[in-house]
């Protein structure tokens, strides 16, 4: 089958990796792609924003199969979109309709979902900028550290701890104030949960759903997790402390009432559905959700799966999930991700990208690249992802690093303590 990947990033590069090995992908296009996506199948200039592009796309190449990495077109309504033409309909989709998609779109939305359905989460309220004068007195009512979370998209970057409450006060007044945008018309304010946090997937279509391999991200700047977030500095899969008696937690407290809150909603979700938890006192509770695969989970969790990932995707919309069962690779893998100087903040683009040919032993995934002639170039923030195997976390993470010091670019950055947590636990 032809089939069309929507997305640029590490994520998508790895999607675009397992889907291009697989005996029942004829063509691969991928939209608009990144310079690791061009090993992979073509690359097409269209945005996965721009619908009726992607709709032109779709019936002039005759694409058997469309999947969405990214949360924004489906936050957008891609899913509605193709079901409701007459043109599209009968194409096959992965990625959840609209309204599913607002269990990562909108904070507001997944925390009153969560309370409806009994899931696990942390005491919150929420806050639209009417109701500015009041977010200040809640805040002082509560006790530090505080969390705030922009409603909408914002990049991985819309969740702020704050520790002393004039602090959480001016972050509240300035994200309502547009500090992300829309994203923060609203803001949610939660209760701090203290313990530590792990990564679990699902792929559902909605009734039936199979479990993937769980993984572990890095979301903050700094070595010892400090710094503000980012999109993810690297992730190591497995989990150690996920053993079967808390994944079998997970199963019952979460992935079954979410999947239960789906249909007794009727929601049309066809996709993955990404649990952020967090453990306290032995318990997992959910931090968030979102409504695609993460990044830079994809990075370590695809490369650990031996099954075919295009029959396992496509048996979503053909109705064979039940039937899927998956081979799994039992080493440990470790991502550690290269990213341009000055990010989260303001970065400069277009360096150029070298010693990728003296990459061993890992896979270069790429995030933000292109290509100008024969020359990689810097293309974002979170530049590129390096993943290796192990037979333990500090095996597989010391290849990626030693690899890292092989790739340069100006202003390249990268933590060198992903997994130590866990080394440590262990």
């Amino acid at each position: 089958m032809n089939v069309l990947l929507l997305g640029n990033g590490g994520r998508e590069h790895a999607f675009a990796w397992k889907i291009s090995g697989s005996p029942l992908c004829s063509r691969l296009y991928i939209a608009p792609g990144n310079a690791g996506t061009a090993s992979c199948g073509e690359n097409v200039p269209i945005s996965p924003e721009d619908f009726p592009a992607l709709k032109a796309f779709c019936l002039e190449h005759s694409i058997g199969f469309v999947v969405v990495g990214p949360e924004a077109p489906l936050v957008k309504g891609i899913y509605d979109y193709f079901a409701g033409d007459p043109e599209l309909r009968d194409i096959p989709f992965l990625g959840p309709s609209r309204e599913g998609a607002q269990l990562e779109g909108s904070k507001a939305y997944a925390k009153a979902f969560m309370r409806e359905f009994d899931i696990p989460t942390a005491a919150y309220r929420e806050f639209p900028t009417k109701q500015l004068p009041e977010g200040p007195s809640y805040l002082a009512s509560q006790a530090p550290p505080y969390v705030l979370k922009a409603d909408g998209l914002a990049a991985g970057k819309g969740v702020v701890i704050c520790q002393t409450l004039e602090e959480a006060q001016l972050e509240l007044k300035a994200m309502l104030g547009g500090k992300f945008g829309q994203a923060s018309a609203r803001v949610v304010i939660e209760q701090f949960l203290s313990g530590i946090e792990f990564s679990v997937f699902i792929l559902t279509d909605g009734k039936s759903w199979v479990l993937l391999p769980e993984a572990k991200d890095y979301k903050r700047i700094g070595e010892g997790d400090t710094g503000p977030n980012t999109g993810g500095m690297g992730a190591v899969s497995p989990v150690p402390f996920a053993d079967e008696a808390m994944m079998e937690k997970v199963r019952k407290q979460i992935i079954e009432p979410t999947i239960r809150g789906i249909q007794q909603r009727k929601i049309s979700y066809h996709g993955f559905i990404f649990f952020g938890l967090i453990v306290v006192g032995g318990a997992p509770f959910v931090i968030e959700y979102n409504c695609r695969m993460g990044d830079p989970e994809t990075e370590v969790v695809f490369p650990r799966l031996r099954s075919d990932l295009l029959e396992l995707l496509f048996a979503v919309p053909s109705g064979r999930l039940p039937e899927m069962t998956l081979d799994v690779d039992p080493r440990f893998a470790a991502t550690v991700f290269l990213v341009s100087g000055g990010y989260p903040e303001a970065y400069e683009k277009g360096k150029p990208i070298d010693g990728l040919s003296l990459v061993e032993n890992s896979i270069p995934f790429h995030a933000g690249t292109t290509r100008e002639g024969e020359q990689v170039l810097t293309n974002g923030g979170r530049v590129l992802a390096l993943t290796s195997f192990g037979d333990s976390i500090e095996e597989a993470v010391r290849t990626s690093l030693k690899n890292a010091e092989r790739v340069s670019f100006d202003g390249k950055y990268y933590r060198r303590d992903i997994g130590f947590d866990l080394v440590i636990s262990d």
